[in-house]
């Protein structure tokens, strides 16, 4: 036997599935706030994506992005979140939701809440709670206790550095 030792630097499965939830965020047009969700089967697979945009259709630069305003011409009327993009763009059997996990940037609101449960997924990994004292997030995480769905906040202060070039790996970016 060799004495050559695995790498001691790779990705743990929490590290690896926020990064393609962030990475999906990267697909957000929106010009304040990037969300992006990765739903993953209790054996790890990655079962969807989905970000935060205006529904399939509406032309995007037709969308309103204003956050103030006449609510008609805001985009809180219209845009889709990420976690329901996720659920939505899910092309397999909804039973192989149970037991899933969903890695999200933001807590989610309590319309996403009921989605998430409805469809059987069981865990929430987030890595912001900044509207953690709304009505919406406190009525998510109510639901989510009552109905035996747990949330954990991804408590990572790494970064790393994704290279789109051939035979280069991301790398974790040292202070």
């Amino acid at each position: 036997m060799n004495n050559v030792k695995k790498r001691d630097d790779y990705l743990s499965w929490d590290e690896y599935f926020m990064g393609i939830a962030k990475l999906t965020a990267g697909r957000s047009k929106d010009p304040n706030t990037q969300v992006g969700a990765c739903i993953v089967s209790s054996d790890n697979r990655v079962l969807s994506c989905g970000y935060n945009g205006a529904p399939n259709s509406f032309e995007d630069d037709n969308f309103p992005w204003a956050r103030e305003g006449n609510p008609l011409e805001t985009k809180y009327m219209y845009v889709c979140h990420a976690e329901a993009n996720a659920i939505d763009n899910f092309r397999g059997y909804k039973k192989e939701f149970e037991g899933a996990r969903i890695y999200v940037d933001l807590f989610p609101c309590n319309e996403c809440a009921k989605r998430i449960i409805q469809c059987g997924i069981k865990e929430v990994i987030y890595l912001s709670d900044k509207y953690k004292d709304t009505d919406s997030t406190i009525a998510s995480k109510k639901m989510f206790d009552t109905c035996g769905v747990t949330y954990r906040e991804l408590a990572i202060e790494k970064e790393y550095n994704l290279s789109l070039k051939p035979d280069k790996t991301i790398k974790e970016i040292k202070n």
